[in-house]
């Protein structure tokens, strides 16, 4: 596969990379960028093991709670500007209120806001905004009680990340504080038994590598392996993260000193895992000139 300059600056980005070192974990990878930042982490080249690429969405999350339950709601706009509409801001509060009583994103585009489907709500919207809107996902939390937090909120509920935390027990203050945390963290799971396998082994494979060059003998790489695994399921799971408030105790120590459990949690944040098509300036204002 012929490595272009666009793939090189893409992975130099999201690693931290040298031009010369992302160029050659692209050719020894054929051009597979997920295994080149496997690649670059093994010879110690990457400085973050995180993609940091550009999102291609704008617009609201919008958070809500009723009965033990909660919803998060993304909507998105083609501009930041629609974010600012109080029309575009009313509309995505309302599709959070009409989201606590369905279970799906389909079952939400039929449901009603005013006696219309939230499918035509938003085709109005367009009409009348003049900009392409998409009801991206919602996702719920449940429990005892339900707390939500909107980081850097836009109004009130809305926001560009949106987080929910589900608690057994009695909230006393711990739920939003504990919500902050997911929101500065992204914790990638709950606990250890929910993360994705597919992950797990992916950063098995990226760290035994790791340790057999280090050219110890097979029952001390086995011990790293061990330790270091340790301290991955440590850093992105939000039970057995640092409290951010408290960073002397793990979050499920301070969940468990306040008499409560944490039981779920979600975090959305806005155009999160969608890519930005990105086009040269310089380009764009020759083809403008050309009349393309």
């Amino acid at each position: 596969m012929a490595i272009t300059t666009a793939m090189v600056k893409e992975l130099r980005e999201s690693t931290g990379a040298g031009m010369m070192d992302a160029k050659k974990a692209l050719t020894e990878t054929d051009g597979d960028m997920e295994a080149a930042v496997d690649w670059l982490r093994t010879k110690g080249l990457a400085k973050a093991a995180k993609k940091s690429g550009r999102v291609a969405a704008e617009g609201l999350v919008a958070v809500a709670v009723k009965d033990g339950k909660g919803v998060a709601v993304e909507v998105n706009s083609e501009t930041d500007f629609v974010g600012k509409n109080v029309e575009f801001q009313n509309m995505v509060r309302q599709i959070a209120q009409a989201a606590l009583d369905v279970n799906t994103v389909e079952e939400l585009n039929d449901a009603k806001i005013n006696g219309k489907p939230v499918s035509e709500v938003l085709t109005d919207a367009i009409a009348k905004i003049g900009e392409n809107m998409t009801l991206r996902r919602m996702v719920t939390v449940t429990g005892d009680n339900v707390v939500s937090y909107v980081h850097n909120a836009a109004a009130d509920g809305l926001g560009k990340i949106g987080v929910l935390v589900g608690l057994k027990g009695a909230d006393n203050g711990i739920g939003k504080q504990i919500a902050m945390h997911v929101a500065a963290t992204s914790p990638a799971s709950l606990s250890e038994a929910d993360l994705d396998p597919a992950l797990v082994e992916r950063e098995k494979a990226v760290l035994t590598e790791q340790a057999r060059e280090s050219g110890k003998p097979d029952a001390v790489i086995e011990k790293m392996i061990v330790g270091r695994m340790a301290k991955f399921f440590e850093e992105v799971t939000l039970l057995g993260q640092k409290f951010v408030i408290n960073p002397d105790i793990t979050v499920a120590q301070a969940a468990k000193e306040a008499g409560v459990e944490v039981v779920g949690f979600a975090r959305v944040a806005v155009g999160e895992g969608i890519e930005k098509k990105e086009e040269d300036f310089a380009a764009e204002v020759a083809k403008t000139l050309a009349g393309g």
